[in-house]
Parts: structure tokens; sequence; C-alpha cells
């Protein structure tokens, strides 16, 4: 392997957290490097790995972040995922070996791998080999996505994939190309080929000030989840400014600097609707 895409020295930190701010990570990759990994799908373009994590699928968890994202959220807490060239090249070798080390805790609470971003299928073929290797000792994976890229998935691919953390931003197709720069259709189509599958989700809504915050939007992704009938549990998770710093850091415009959070009570008429549809929502 030529040395400008083998995995960063020992002593580099891997394990971190996604509100880290990493920049350039890749830079000596250059662009030709960088697509040269995506066709290969080794390395992959790391922001870093937590552990521990008890909120990005069943039991304790190791999460991997990938840089790469297609979206450009409104509300993203990580802008620095969103270029590729911000994440640290790690070898498939490397990123399985920082698991393993996890392997037994993951077992025993049944946890286990999600690999989240930025937009993991950026790097589907780097996200395929890693969750192989986890497959082959026995540690379940969680693919957390925007779904817009499901479609360079095959079939046999998400055998590959125990849990789809599916991060469904909006329903109404103008409020979500407002909210993320994307049309929603492409995540329909994969929500909707996964039930097909009886492939399990967990969705995950962001309550957004002025955006999906409102009843009627929740209503119809209540709705449509519900529709689905794969759908084991629905996260709701309320806005934050955790991420504020990273915009002002890196010289993007943040609409939502002023934004407030939503109330307690206003997450629990969220959940309450959820729930009103027959979902398992938290």
């Amino acid at each position: 392997m030529p040395t400008n895409l083998e995995s960063p020295p020992a002593e580099t930190p891997l394990i971190g957290s996604p509100y880290d701010l990493r920049v350039s990570m890749g830079e000596r990759v250059g662009e030709a490097g960088i697509k040269e990994a995506l066709e290969r799908g080794d390395p992959g373009f790391v922001h870093s790995f937590t552990t521990g994590s008890a909120v990005d699928g069943p039991g304790v968890r190791v999460v991997a972040w990938l840089a790469g994202c297609q979206f450009r959220c409104l509300y993203c807490h990580n802008p620095d995922t969103w270029k590729m060239i911000n994440g640290m090249p790690v070898t498939v070798a490397r990123a399985v070996e920082v698991i393993k080390q996890y392997r037994q805790s993951l077992v025993a609470t049944k946890g286990g791998l999600t690999i989240s971003g930025g937009e993991p299928l950026m790097q589907h073929r780097f996200v395929l080999n890693v969750f192989r290797e986890a497959k082959k000792v026995g540690i379940h994976t969680a693919l957390d996505s925007n779904g817009a890229l499901g479609e360079r998935l095959t079939d046999a691919d998400l055998n590959l994939i125990d849990l789809v953390l599916l991060d469904i931003k909006a329903i109404t197709p103008d409020l979500h190309e407002g909210l993320t720069g994307q049309p929603n259709k492409p995540v329909m189509e994969f929500a909707r080929r996964l039930a097909s599958k009886s492939r399990p989700i967990w969705v995950r809504f962001v309550m957004v000030p002025g955006w999906t915050d409102g009843l009627e939007e929740i209503g119809r992704v209540a709705d449509f989840a519900a529709g689905l009938g794969n759908v084991e549990r629905v996260d709701v998770l309320p806005f934050h400014q955790l991420g504020k710093f990273k915009w002002e850091k890196l010289g993007i415009d943040y609409a939502l600097g002023k934004a407030e959070p939503p109330s307690k009570e206003r997450v629990a008429e969220a959940v309450a609707r959820f729930k009103a549809a027959g979902l398992n929502a938290v």
C-alpha cells in the first residue's frame, strides 16, 4: 500500500469525541488518494472513534464517526465531517484492531459497533469491509445513516448490517430540502426497501426549532414510520447547540445560532405523538 494511504501513526489519537474539531487530517492523501481509497474501501477517512456509547444502538457501543457528507443540515453539530479530507486515513485492519479491543464488553452488554458520520455511505465500501470483519468475531453492527445513498448497498450488503439507525429529517419535501439541501425521495425509498426486506430500523428524528418541531410535521414522520412495519424504536432528539463553536471556527454562517432547544414539554408531546401511532418512542 502506498505510504500516503497508510493509517496514521499509532500515537495519533483515534479515540475521541465527535465534538472534537478536526480538520485537514487527510490532507497528505490528496484528492487522487481519496478517490483511490473510496474505490478500494481501504483506508477509510475517520473523524474519531468513541467508546462506551449507550445512545447509538442497543447495549454499549463503539462508534466510528466517518468524514464526508452530502447533506448540509442547518443544525449539523459536526460540520467538520462534511469534507472527506478532514478525516484521518485509517486502514480496515487498524479500525478492526480498535474495535476488537472492546469485543468482550460489547458482547457482554449485547452492544456492538455503530458506524456514523458525516454520512457513512459516502464511504460504503470501507463500511462494508469493517462490518464484514466485525461480524466474523460476533460483533453486532449498526449503520447510522441519512439513507439517501442506500442504493449503493446490495441486498447481500444489507445482511452485514444488523440494524439501521435511519435519520429521518422531515417528510414534507420542501421542508426536507430547505433543511438539508437535498431531496428526501431517496431516503423514503431506502426506508421502504428496508421494510420490504424486514431489516430492523430505529428512526432518529431531530426536533429543530422553527423547522420540524411542529406537531403536524411530527405526525407525518410518525405515520410514515408506523406504516413501514419494521421500526423497532424512535429516538426523538431535541436540537442542541453543542456544535455551534465548530461553525464559528470554520467560518460558516450558522442560521440557527440563536435558536433555543425545544422544551421538555414539547419533546414529551412529540414522543406521545409517535406512541399514539403505535411506535416505541423515547
